[in-house]
């Protein structure tokens, strides 16, 4: 994998990243050519008309990472990717029309880019058909050593089998006597030289996944598979790349504190998120004020109550703050005052709210929250206090997720469905601990565009 400002990206989604923004702009030229051929116009050296491609290939480049073209079912599946470019041409095509207004020397004419609309997702689905086994062999994948063969090592085995894992198991090395539960595993005592062995199998990385550590530890030999350059790497470091999470299982709070992440330089990355709350919720408030109105009247219209609903939750180092919605519930959905966790096909949600909530129109007035402070764009979602103080007691590092401001969408919420349990829960607090630990602006710039692939395909919404 490739770090991009502290987030990991697998070698064959940047290659093939790359070899899109390649045919997308060929497409764009051959667009331009075939239209001057067709009207017998001269053409002219591609250097005159560098904007106009750039900023197609541009726009459904963008659209492409924001409808899940590069995630790993379009990965897996040529027909679902062919899907997926397709909604995203779309979306480009309409980026630049609006942006030929703006500036018409930076588009392509209108029959240029329709041409490049048609040849776009022909290419880029012929480039997944060729490319597909090529980028999802062994060539592109980590060859891994495992140093354990308990319990920790399995969870590598078991991950290493899944569709689209970006690395291979090349063995496990038993380093202790304990009963081993991987099968094939060598112990360490049948090897001479495990820096030799590790250079024998061609590992490129060694983790270390032992079931007791103290006083376990092969310092020796780890610092001599470090000095043949391979690299050494603990298991949970090794499970947040692979998995994007924060894996609870195997964190520590040695972990926690000694290895990358939580860093302090974050003043301007912050100060550049609020300017950018403070400029994104003032025009998203001005445009969307005809729809949080026109479906305000149909809630009153529907249901006895107020149309906006106002709820505690808890904000950065855990203050309570008022959150405001469009009231999706009966008003008598909580008549007791005790929290209570939403459930699929939930009576108490009206015809209007299980529209709202389907298209997530009831979240838009939370964007005032977002131009206030208490909340931003991006951040992991806040909870009921009723609900932190639960999972608090039931969940490690529940109350380092309150270390970030809070979001209207999150890590979580584009990488797992919604939930409503406890194992839900702590799924969804490994993934905001992974954000609280490596956010950039790059982190939230990537959430904020597949936000669109969770708004086009909404899935459990409740």
């Amino acid at each position: 994998m490739i770090r991009l400002f502290k987030h990991y990206v697998p070698h064959a989604v940047l290659l093939l990243g790359l070899v899109d923004v390649v045919l997308l702009a060929c497409a764009a030229e051959a667009s331009w050519v075939l239209r001057a051929w067709q009207i017998g116009m001269t053409i002219t050296p591609v250097t005159s008309r560098i904007g106009p491609i750039l900023t197609f290939t541009g726009s459904v480049e963008i659209a492409m990472i924001a409808v899940g073209v590069y995630g790993l079912d379009a990965l897996q599946s040529v027909r679902f990717a062919c899907v997926r470019i397709m909604v995203a041409t779309a979306l480009g095509l309409i980026f630049v029309s609006v942006a030929a207004f703006v500036s018409p020397g930076l588009t392509l004419w209108r029959s240029n880019a329709l041409y490049a609309a048609l040849i776009a997702p022909t290419v880029l689905t012929l480039a997944r058909l060729l490319l597909g086994s090529v980028l999802g062999s062994e060539a592109f994948k980590r060859r891994v050593l495992v140093l354990g063969a308990g319990e920790r090592a399995a969870r590598i085995k078991e991950l290493s089998e899944r569709p689209g894992a970006g690395f291979v198991v090349c063995g496990f090395v038993g380093m202790t006597n304990a009963e081993s539960t991987v099968r094939g595993a060598i112990h360490r005592d049948a090897i001479e030289s495990l820096s030799d062995h590790v250079v024998n199998l061609k590992a490129s990385e060694v983790v270390l996944a032992l079931q007791e550590r103290r006083n376990a530890l092969p310092l020796q030999d780890l610092l001599r598979i470090k000095t043949t350059g391979v690299h050494v790497n603990e298991l949970s470091s090794f499970l947040e790349r692979e998995t994007g999470r924060v894996d609870l299982a195997t964190a520590s709070h040695s972990w926690l504190i000694f290895s990358d992440g939580f860093t302090s330089g974050r003043m301007i990355s912050t100060a550049a998120k609020r300017l950018f709350d403070i400029l994104a919720s003032g025009l998203l408030l001005v445009l969307s004020s005809p729809v949080i109105l026109l479906f305000a009247l149909l809630i009153r219209l529907e249901s006895k109550g107020p149309a906006f609903y106002r709820q505690k939750r808890v904000g950065l180092f855990g203050e309570e703050f008022d959150v405001i919605k469009l009231r999706s519930m009966r008003q008598d959905a909580e008549v007791a005052g005790v929290a209570v966790w939403a459930q699929e096909n939930d009576p108490r949600v009206t015809r209007i709210g299980r529209f709202i909530r389907m298209v997530r129109i009831d979240e838009i007035p939370q964007v005032w929250v977002v131009l206030k402070g208490k909340m931003s764009f991006v951040g992991p979602r806040p909870e009921r206090m009723q609900f932190v103080t639960d999972l608090a007691q039931q969940l490690p590092f529940y109350a380092e997720r309150h270390m970030v401001k809070p979001g209207i969408t999150g890590w979580a919420q584009i990488n797992y469905p919604y939930g409503a349990s406890l194992e839900d829960a702590r799924n969804k607090l490994e993934y905001d601990l992974y954000y609280a630990k490596n956010y950039t602006p790059f982190l939230d710039l990537l959430i904020l565009l597949q936000t669109v692939r969770v708004l086009l395909w909404p899935s459990g919404a409740r």
